[in-house]
């Protein structure tokens, strides 16, 4: 169904990681650590900034996949992995881009099921990969028979 996508990927989206969506960010996770949300304990840090939580790029914008037609309805997250090179600095710009690194079926309790998995980075200016992220989706039977037709 979608072994016609893999390895194609979207184009680099410019982010800003920003100190009111690193707080928010970390409220919702009520996760308040100083070093994500108090200035004086970033400053004093070996970053000399706050970073941001190690899931913030989830609020990210990776752009979009040319002919990745997926509904949003009726996907399931199925998980998702992150490894980084260094923290994400408050203040810093990130270019982030999303590609398809894989597609495959299992029968399950409740059909056929498809199995997405995206690789999405994360950039420095110069190219550098900061972080990188697996995510796999899962397509139900139901939703595959929506997106077949």
């Amino acid at each position: 169904m979608f072994n016609n996508q893999i390895g194609k990927q979207s184009n680099k989206v410019k982010n800003a990681v920003e100190r009111g969506a690193v707080k928010k960010f970390a409220e919702a996770i009520v996760d308040l650590h100083p070093i994500f949300v108090d200035e004086d304990t970033g400053k004093l840090s070996r970053y000399k900034n706050n970073i941001a939580p190690p899931t913030f790029p989830r609020v990210f914008d990776y752009g979009v996949i040319e002919g990745l037609n997926l509904t949003i309805e009726g996907l399931i997250h199925g998980e998702q992995t992150f490894h980084y090179k260094r923290p994400l600095v408050v203040g810093e710009e990130v270019y982030c881009y999303s590609k398809v690194k894989n597609y495959f079926e299992k029968k399950g309790n409740f059909g056929q099921m498809g199995f997405l998995v995206l690789e999405s980075l994360g950039e420095d200016e110069a190219g550098n990969v900061i972080f990188s992220s697996t995510s796999t989706i899962v397509i139900s039977e139901a939703v595959r028979k929506v997106l077949v037709k």
